[in-house]
């Protein structure tokens, strides 16, 4: 009996050791060290450059699209009259250009030397007529008056002709450098209202300037959409990464260019193969309170914090931006 007594003793007593021992070895292991990230990918927001109301939408969430692919359209009155108005504009300019390229018609042209030669002749019937009453008028046969009044229809119809002999001339000559030039400034001028009116237009039937996934349509038809503000929001599911929140003294192992392995617990039940590689290609510390601080002043030091981007070798199927990452180190 004492010596049954005696060997269950020694059994506790080499159990309490083993179990000490065991729990000796499992406080000298350093604790694990696990990093929680969230992926993220592309993400464009959509708008129009002008306002309008929503007459068709040709997309809804989930969709896949293409560069180009139809999104709305709007219906805007004032692009209609804007058209019209620039078009009636640009007639105007192509007239006045064509009309200083080409100069005076013939006809134009015939008639102002018709008047000029009709001037001519009335300015040389003038000087006949005054060189008569001057002479009379030296003889003392007509009075001074009549002298001066045939001087002064003399200079009239000189003048007269002057400006018909002008008028002739121009209209041979043709418009000015200057005024053929100030003509095509106002074509080009009008020009720039068109194309604007067309890119107005073109506005009013949006399509997507990026590829992805429809993730949100934030419009409605018969809505009205303001200049600028968002219609659908597309996600770029090709182009992802993951953003990590590093302590200093783990960063050296989030090298530009460095490789780590993590897993996403959301794809645990997936056929995906876990964990994944990701590359480290972005990194920069963040503010000051994002700073991890030194419990004693007496000991230790304040850490930083950095914010680690990283993407993964081939994009992952099924992810979904928000996804948490687990990474050990």
């Amino acid at each position: 009996m004492q010596r049954k007594s005696t060997f269950l003793i020694a059994v506790i007593w080499v159990v309490l050791a083993v179990l000490v021992g065991w729990g000796l070895y499992q406080a000298s292991r350093p604790v694990p060290v696990v990093l929680q990230g969230q992926m993220d990918a592309q993400t464009v927001d959509i708008a129009a450059k002008i306002a309008g109301r929503v007459k068709a939408i040709y997309v809804k969430e989930g969709d896949q699209i293409v560069v180009g692919t139809p999104i709305m359209q709007l219906e805007d009155p004032e692009i209609d009259a804007k058209r019209k108005q620039a078009q009636g504009a640009q007639d105007a300019a192509d007239a006045m250009l064509q009309k200083a390229e080409q100069g005076a018609r013939p006809q134009e042209i015939e008639m102002a030397k018709h008047k000029w030669q009709q001037a001519q002749a009335a300015a040389v019937l003038g000087q006949k007529t005054f060189q008569r009453v001057d002479k009379l008028a030296q003889e003392g046969l007509l009075s001074q008056q009549s002298r001066d009044e045939a001087y002064a229809n003399y200079a009239a119809t000189r003048d007269q002709a002057a400006a018909a002999q002008a008028q002739y001339e121009l209209a041979r000559a043709g418009a000015r450098s200057e005024d053929k030039a100030a003509a095509l400034a106002q074509a080009k001028q009008v020009e720039g209202v068109m194309d604007e009116v067309g890119i107005a237009e073109a506005e009013s039937h949006l399509q997507s300037p990026v590829a992805g996934e429809v993730t949100q349509v934030l419009s409605k038809v018969g809505g009205i959409t303001p200049q600028g503000v968002p219609i659908i929001t597309v996600v770029d599911l090709s182009d992802q990464w993951v953003v990590l929140n590093v302590r200093e003294d783990y960063i050296a192992q989030f090298s530009l260019g460095a490789t780590f392995e993590g897993t996403l617990p959301a794809l645990a039940s997936t056929e995906l193969a876990q964990p994944i590689t990701f590359t480290v290609y972005a990194s920069s510390v963040l503010p000051d309170f994002a700073t991890w601080r030194a419990t004693r002043n007496s000991s230790g030091f304040d850490l930083k914090t950095f914010e680690v981007k990283a993407r993964p070798l081939v994009p992952i199927k099924g992810m979904r931006p928000g996804m948490s990452v687990l990474v050990h180190l």
